[in-house]
Order: C-alpha cells, then sequence, then structure tokens
C-alpha cells in the first residue's frame, strides 16, 4: 500500500484486482440481507394472515443460495460502491416458472437504475447453470435478486438458485483473500482457488491438498475434513441386468455404488451378495425380433412382430401400426438414455440415472439423495398411419406409461416435455409413494419431442444416503404413430379403386374403411369418426343429444339450436347470440400467505362448426421466456378448448406492470350433448346446486369434457353448463358458479356454471300472447295483442298487428229498451197506487154499509135528499162515462164489468150523520 504498486497474491490466496466475488454460501455472507415483503394491496393487520412471509429468505447451501419455494416476495440485497464503472455477474438456474426471478439495481435514492430496464432473469433448462451480467455505473449500487412466488396450489416448485457473485469496480484491494476451506492455491497471483479433488482436504488457505487415509476415512471434492468409512449395508449396493447371451440368459449382477465409501472389513458388515445367477431373457418389445442373435433389432418398413415371433409383412389391404410399446427391460432401447446430475455437485456426473429391471426400469443409486436421475426419450415427429389421415382431428398421437413410486421422504417424480428442443416444461408431478397407475399425455403437434422422466428423492443436500432405497418403477412406456417407430400389428387401410394391389391411400377426412370392399365411405349424418380405428361402420361413433357433426366427421358440436316438447307445446331454442366466448371472473380467493388470485374461465358455448374459441394464454412467458424463435407456434401457453380457466393475479397484489395470467388448464375439449335432462354420460348437475328457477320453463344443460387426465382426476375434467331464460339479464348475461363451490368445482374434476340471459329463452310462439277486444266504436271494433307478463322467450314470431273489424252498433235499441223499461215502471206505480185507493174507498163504503145495517136492522133507510143542502159543499163529483179510455179499460177490467156498460153518478149521502 506504501508503493501503491499491484503485487501478485502470495500461495494460498487469491485476488480479483478491483472485484470482489462471492462462492462460499455456507452462511449469508457479509453485507448482504434478506427481505420479505408482502406486496398485496389489501389491508389487514399482518397478524391476522394465516401465515406471514417473516419465516421466508433466501437459504445458502454451501456452493450456492437457494429462494424461498412459497408465494412471499423475498429479495437478497447488497450494497457496494463503486470508484469505477463495472459490472455484475453472477451464474444460477431457473427452472419453474411458477416462480418470478427479478434482479434489479437501485441507487441510493432508491431510484431503479437506467440499465436493469428488462430485469427478467431468463428461464434456463433443467441442471443446466445460465449466466446474467448487468453494468454497473460508479457510485452506490444496491443490487435486488428478487424471487416471487405464484404458486396456487400445493404443487411443488423449484428454488431459484444463485452461485458465484461477482462484482467488478470497487476500489482496489489492498489484501488477498485466503482460499476457503475445502480449496487451495498453488500459483502466486491466482484470480480463484481451486477445489480439492475427492479423498482430500485442505483448510483455510491452502496452497495444496492433504490425502486422506483411504483405508479408514473419505471425502467428497471440496471438503474441509475426512470422515470415517460407515459399514457396509445394504443401501451401498444395487442389482443390474446383463444384456442377453446367444444361450437367451440374463445375469443379475451386483454392484457397490460408486463411490465406494463403506467398509466390509467391520464386524457389522455385510458382503456383496454373490453375482452370475441366470434367468431367461424377456421378449423382444413389440416390433422388435432377436433373429437368433443375443439383441433385439427392429423390424424392416412395412412389417410387423408382437416381440416372440418373426417380422412378417402387412397383409394386403393393411399397413403396420407405427409406434414404440416398450414393456420389457433388457437393454435399454436406442431412443433412449439416461443421466444424472446435480445441481450443488458432480457426484453423479457419468453415472446412469436408470437401470433396467426385466420388467421394469427403475431409478438408479445417484451419488447423492438429492440427484436428479434423469431418464429421456426422443422421438423425431408424429403422423398418423395413411388409413387414419382424416380421423385424428387434432390428435396426432400419445405416449402413455405405466408406473409406481416408493418413497419414505419427500421423493418427486417429473414428467416434462421439450418440443423442437427449445425449452423443457414440466407436465405433470408426482410426490411421495403412488400406487401402480397409468398417465396418458396427447400429443397436438408434428415436432419433435423428447420425453424426459426426473426422479429425485429429496430436494435437501444430505451427507450420508438415507433414502437409497427410494425408488420409481416405470413398467411400460407406449406411444403412438411415432415416425422412426416399429410396429407391433397391422391394421386395415383403404385400397385404391384402381389398383389391385395392397398400395394404401389415405380416406377422405370423415369417412371410414368399408369392411366387404376395404373402399373409403362417408360415416352417417350425426356421426363423427373414431380416432382409434377407422375399420367398420362401427367406427362412426353417434353424437349425443342436441348435437350434429362437423364437416369432417372429426367431432360433434352444437350449431346454437335446440328442440324440446313440453306439455303438447314445442319449445325452439337458438343461442346463436351466445355463441361468441362468455368469461367469468370469479373470486377472489387467497392464498396461505395472502396473495390475492382470481380464477378466469372462458367458456364457448355453441356454433362455428365446432371450432373452439376459448383461449386462455400463460403470459408469463412474457416476463421469463427464453430467447425463442420469431413467429414460434408451440402451445405451451396458449390453451383453445370449449372451456378453459387461468389463474390470475391482479398487477397490484405482486407489483408487476401488468395483470399475471397462469396455470391455464382445459376444462372441456369434447362435446358431449344438450338436453334438459340433468345427467350425461355421468356427469350430474345436483338438485339444489343452483337456486330454483323461477319460471316453468325447462333449463337447457350443456355437457363437455376434456380428454386430458390427471393424478386427481382418472377419467379427465368435465363440464356442464346451465343454460337458464331469465328476462331481467339481457344480452350476454350473467355466468355464475354454485355458491357451495366457489372455484366452480367441488372435487377439482367437474365444474358446474349457470348462464343466465335472455338470449336463453324459448323462441316466442303463439302460445306466449293474448288478445283484447276493445269498444264497438261506430260500427267498428279494435283487437289488440299483448305479450304475456313475464315475457318469458325472445324472437321467434312477432305480435300480430292489430285488428280492426265492423260490428253492429247498440247505442239505438238499448235507448228503446230503456225508453220501455222506464215507461213500465212508471205505469206498474201507478197502477199500484190506484188499485189501493180504490180498495181503500171499498173498504169504506162497505163498513159504512155495515154499521148502517146493524144500527136499524128492520127500518128501510130514507132516501137522501138529491137536493144540497144549504151549507153543504158538492163533494161528489159526477163523472159522465161515455168513451172508454184506456184508464177506463183498465178499471173495467179490474172490476170484472166486460160487457155492459152503464153511466154512474156518485152522489154523498145527505143524510144527517144523527139519523
Amino acid at each position: 500500500m506504501k508503493n501503491q504498486v499491484c503485487s501478485k497474491c502470495g500461495e494460498g490466496t487469491y485476488s480479483l484486482g478491483s472485484g470482489i466475488k462471492f462462492d462460499e454460501w455456507d452462511e449469508l455472507p457479509a453485507g448482504f440481507s434478506n427481505v420479505a415483503t408482502f406486496m398485496d394491496t389489501v389491508v389487514s393487520p399482518s397478524d391476522s394472515r394465516p401465515d406471514g412471509c417473516n419465516n421466508s429468505s433466501w437459504i445458502p447451501r454451501g456452493n450456492y443460495i437457494e429462494s424461498n419455494r412459497d408465494d412471499c416476495t423475498v429479495s437478497l440485497i447488497y450494497a457496494v460502491h463503486l470508484k469505477k464503472s463495472g459490472y455484475v455477474f453472477f451464474e444460477y438456474q431457473y427452472v419453474d416458472n411458477n416462480i418470478f426471478f427479478e434482479f434489479f439495481i437501485q441507487n441510493d435514492q432508491c431510484q431503479e437504475m437506467d440499465t436493469t430496464a428488462d430485469k427478467w432473469v431468463k428461464l434456463t433448462d433443467n441442471g443446466e447453470w445460465g449466466s446474467h451480467s448487468v453494468m454497473l455505473k460508479s457510485g452506490t449500487n444496491i443490487l435486488y435478486w428478487r424471487t416471487t412466488g405464484i404458486l396456487m396450489g400445493s404443487k411443488v416448485v423449484k428454488p431459484v438458485l444463485v452461485k458465484n457473485i461477482t462484482i467488478e469496480g470497487v476500489a482496489y484491494t489492498s489484501e488477498c483473500f485466503p482460499c476457503k476451506p475445502g480449496t487451495f492455491s498453488n500459483k502466486p497471483g491466482s484470480f480463484n482457488c481451486q477445489i480439492c479433488p475427492r479423498n482430500t482436504y485442505s483448510e483455510k488457505g491452502a496452497k495444496e491438498c492433504i490425502k486422506c487415509a483411504e483405508d479408514s476415512h473419505f471425502s467428497e471434492e471440496g471438503s474441509s475434513e475426512c470422515m470415517k468409512r460407515p459399514a457396509c449395508n445394504t443401501k451401498d449396493y444395487f442389482q443390474i441386468h446383463t444384456p442377453c447371451d446367444e444361450e437367451g440368459k440374463t445375469q443379475i449382477m451386483y454392484k457397490w455404488i460408486e463411490p465406494k465409501i463403506c467398509r466390509e472389513d467391520l464386524t457389522d458388515a455385510i458382503r456383496l451378495p454373490p453375482s452370475g445367477e441366470k434367468k431367461n431373457c424377456p421378449p423382444c418389445n413389440p416390433g422388435f425380433y432377436n433373429n437368433g442373435s443375443s439383441s433385439c433389432h427392429p423390424c424392416p418398413p412395412g412389417m410387423f412382430s408382437d416381440g416372440t415371433k418373426e417380422c412378417r409383412p402387412c397383409p394386403a389391404g393393411t399397413e403396420p401400426a407405427l409406434g414404440f410399446e416398450y414393456k420389457w427391460w433388457n437393454v435399454l432401447p436406442g431412443n433412449m438414455k439416461t443421466s444424472c446430475f446435480n445441481v450443488g455437485n458432480s457426484k453423479c456426473e457419468g453415472m446412469n440415472g436408470w437401470e433396467v429391471a426385466g420388467d421394469h426400469i427403475q431409478s438408479g443409486a445417484g451419488g447423492s439423495d438429492n440427484d436428479y436421475l434423469i431418464l429421456n426419450m426422443h422421438i423425431p415427429g408424429f403422423k398418423p398411419p395413411t388409413s387414419m389421415t382424416g380421423a385424428m382431428g387434432t390428435e396426432l398421437g400419445r405416449i402413455t406409461f405405466v408406473f409406481e413410486t416408493f418413497c419414505s421422504a419427500d421423493c418427486v417424480l417429473y414428467f416434462m416435455v421439450d418440443i423442437n428442443r427449445k425449452s423443457t416444461n414440466v407436465v405433470e408431478s408426482w410426490g411421495g409413494t403412488k400406487e401402480k397407475q397409468a398417465y396418458t399425455h396427447i400429443i397436438f403437434k408434428n415436432a419433435t419431442f423428447t420425453f424426459t422422466w426426473a426422479f429425485q428423492r429429496t430436494n435437501q443436500g444430505q451427507d450420508n444416503r438415507r433414502f437409497i432405497n427410494d425408488m420409481v418403477k416405470i413398467y411400460s412406456i407406449t406411444a403412438t404413430n411415432a415416425v422412426d417407430g416399429v410396429a407391433s400389428s397391422c391394421r386395415a387401410c383403404a385400397l385404391g379403386s384402381e389398383q389391385s394391389g395392397s398400395s394404401c391411400v389415405p380416406c377422405p377426412p370423415g369417412h371410414y374403411i368399408e369392411k366387404e370392399t376395404n373402399q373409403c365411405k362417408e360415416c352417417p349424418t350425426d356421426t363423427y369418426l373414431s380416432i382409434h380405428q377407422v375399420y367398420g361402420k362401427e367406427a362412426c361413433i353417434p353424437c349425443g343429444p342436441g348435437s350434429r357433426n362437423t364437416q369432417d366427421h372429426s367431432s360433434c358440436y352444437s350449431d346454437c339450436f335446440f328442440y324440446h316438447e313440453k306439455e303438447n307445446q314445442s319449445l325452439h331454442y337458438d343461442f346463436s347470440n351466445l355463441s361468441s366466448v362468455g368469461s367469468l371472473m370469479n373470486g377472489p380467493s387467497f392464498t396461505s400467505k395472502g396473495t390475492k388470485y382470481f380464477h378466469f374461465f372462458n367458456i364457448s358455448l355453441c356454433g362455428h362448426e365446432g371450432k373452439k374459441l376459448a383461449l386462455c394464454t400463460n403470459n408469463i412467458t412474457d416476463f421469463t421466456v427464453k430467447e425463442m424463435v420469431a413467429g414460434s407456434d408451440d402451445y405451451t401457453n396458449l390453451v383453445g378448448t370449449f372451456v378453459c380457466q387461468s389463474t390470475i393475479i391482479p398487477s397490484e397484489s405482486k407489483g408487476f406492470r401488468a395483470a399475471l395470467s397462469s396455470q391455464s388448464i382445459i376444462l372441456a375439449d369434447t362435446f358431449l350433448g344438450v338436453t334438459v335432462e340433468t345427467t350425461l354420460q355421468n356427469i350430474n348437475i345436483k338438485e339444489g346446486m343452483f337456486p330454483v328457477s323461477p319460471s316453468q320453463l325447462p333449463d337447457v344443460h350443456f355437457f363437455y369434457k376434456s380428454s386430458t387426465t390427471t393424478p386427481s382426476c382418472v377419467n379427465g375434467r368435465s363440464t356442464a353448463v346451465k343454460m337458464r331464460c331469465n328476462p331481467t339479464k339481457p344480452n350476454a348475461g350473467v355466468i355464475s358458479v354454485p355458491s357451495k363451490c366457489p372455484a366452480g368445482t367441488c372435487d377439482g374434476c367437474t365444474f358446474y356454471f349457470l348462464w343466465e340471459s335472455t338470449e336463453a329463452c324459448p323462441l316466442c310462439t303463439e302460445h306466449d300472447f293474448h288478445e283484447i277486444e276493445g269498444a264497438c266504436k261506430r260500427g267498428f271494433q279494435e283487437t289488440l295483442y299483448v305479450w304475456n307478463e313475464p315475457k318469458w322467450c325472445i324472437k321467434g314470431i312477432s305480435l300480430p298487428e292489430k285488428k280492426l273489424s265492423t260490428c253492429e252498433t247498440v247505442d239505438f235499441w238499448l235507448k228503446v229498451g230503456a225508453g220501455v223499461g222506464a215507461f213500465i215502471a212508471v205505469l206498474l206505480v201507478a197502477l199500484t197506487c190506484y188499485f189501493w185507493k180504490k180498495n181503500q174507498k171499498l173498504e169504506y163504503k162497505y163498513s159504512k154499509l155495515v154499521m148502517t145495517t146493524n144500527s136499524k136492522e128492520c127500518e128501510l133507510p130514507a132516501a137522501d135528499s138529491c137536493a144540497i143542502m144549504e151549507g153543504e159543499d158538492n163533494e161528489e163529483e159526477v163523472v159522465y162515462s161515455n168513451k172508454k179510455s184506456l184508464l177506463g179499460k183498465l178499471k173495467s177490467l179490474a172490476t170484472k164489468e166486460k160487457e155492459d156498460h152503464f153511466e154512474s153518478v156518485q152522489l154523498k149521502s145527505s143524510r144527517s150523520p144523527n139519523i
């Protein structure tokens, strides 16, 4: 320092000059810090969350540091002050897009630097270390390695691994750094230290490595001490099968796991079992034959074999069914290879990851319990047979394997697919012990595929072998329609009409092979062609209720029209206006760490000639995708189907620049039928799942299924959409899920939706309106037609125009009738009064006559004077009646004087009242 001259570092030390390097991760180096943040905007006390992020952090693992595995946001932070412009460089493994990995730089004002515009780190392939470097400006630089889990379930995620962080541009170092234990530097002026080989060790600042006493001690590479060799036990050896010899025999051989670290000379140690036991070789796999030799060879093109007989040519009118069916495992097939790797060490490099074992292939021993044991199968392409060209639809082939796992720890089996050597994606994974089962993966495009099976006993590094007996066994692997495949059988094919030989010709789409003539014949209407065989009319499978076939008979679909007969009434439905994709955003839901997410559903109900218009995309690749060829049409992040689901994390939830769509899955890719019944092909909409409809109209049910199976849905997923007429929901209406199953499903396999809309109402008929007749005015009458309320129909027939008809007016006769009625009423009242008065007078005269008679019984009454006395009034009127009036006639009728008429004079008696 005194002379300000750069000098070489001595042996056992190293220096980067103006840089620093972090390659020891036994503990978090000085200057590094972990910050776990909860970036959701939901305001709630942190202690109210079921599981906070306080325990989430980056974890040192010796040679590297490992990120968190949960859905918290955790930052690994390091602040450095640069004297001049420099750079930061690090190596990493990032294989799981269920975690976001960002690297960015801030200045001392907490502002992101311009150099970190692209802060999203690219994905790497399994087992490969990628590198990332960013230029740094002079001054204070705060480095952030930030990971954010987006896991919505219990699926195992693979963390991000980082090692060898190098920062260039700091002040020239004034001292040399000693080599860490397990490394050495034997030359002056070294800028790094070398790792000590196996069975050697070194202490800090070592110039060379010291050998262990090999008889009693051992060490792994990069060790700081030697360890005692333990006694050998059953976990230290494994068995293999040798290739078949000329006698058709295979030998069982036992080998120590390399490198051998156990001792056989200890008292409780076991010995290696004797090798050399001979057993009959298993037969060749279908499509292969040994031809009297010790090895199996594929049958030539155009020939087939079941593995036990010689290869024979396919008969006339047939063609070989190409593919691979591996069910006997004496040697590893030619298109398969095995390997082993470990992210933290190179113990198992060069080892076989899997070993053949007769009727199965199983995971090998590996070098440590956290090794990845890899089995690859390469297929250059998929192509259906000539006769099946028009029947496969979108499916080109499928790969099926039967397996089981035996685990005592957290083992995981991964099944991965690589398309065109671009990126390896995990399709499915199984953790823990699994019973013997089959899994099928369907191929939708013709491309070069590499299928990978990776088995890891535990993801935690172990110094000793504790889980060597944990293994996975694969009993069979079958790939159909492989381009370079072999044939175990032949299938009938169509013959050209002008050819008499055995040359096969492809049938047009939607045609089956007629058994009698081996000619192509189109399937009947409303049937679709089976993808498994096209021979005979039975290959045409009837479509479900309410559905019709596509033009090429590849599948069935609904044309949006449905007919139902109900109580002698025909109901016609037209769902055409609902044929565009319907969407439902369901939620929000929260993970155990509090991350907010939504389930987003897209439904392509009907129409469009059976095209599946529901698209669910994963935009994770917008942030993390590897460098890909422009215009790539890989379907790994795009799902087109009838019903699909994506998991949406809103942008504010994790601080992303856009909402995140991930974990897109197919819920329905096959249409089963449409009916008013609640059950179709084992899919049942239980009563009470949705509220009861207020109308008497039946709900219409669309049923779908998905051909993709999962460990939890062995029969695949299925979907039922209940269409309900609701006049209050116009246009596209509203889609909802059962209240008891807020995620749309109760078991994860069958999904239910209720779609309410006016467009789900039947077409209007004459039963949906009634007529109202108006009054007859001026000889004309109006008849109006109005809809029944509430209106439970749409479109269909229109309301008839109002009708104007002639009618006879009733006003005149009504008046006449009213006048006659009034006259008769007045007449009756008058007659009643008259007869009442007449009766009163007769009673009076009669009573007076009786009184006079009783007073003078024997004396004749004196004649009354005819003259009017003085003082008397002429009270009696003399009435002359010479002519009968109407009133008189009525009087005569009343007094029964019908024939004789007299002139009468009424006289008032002048007798004194005293007489």
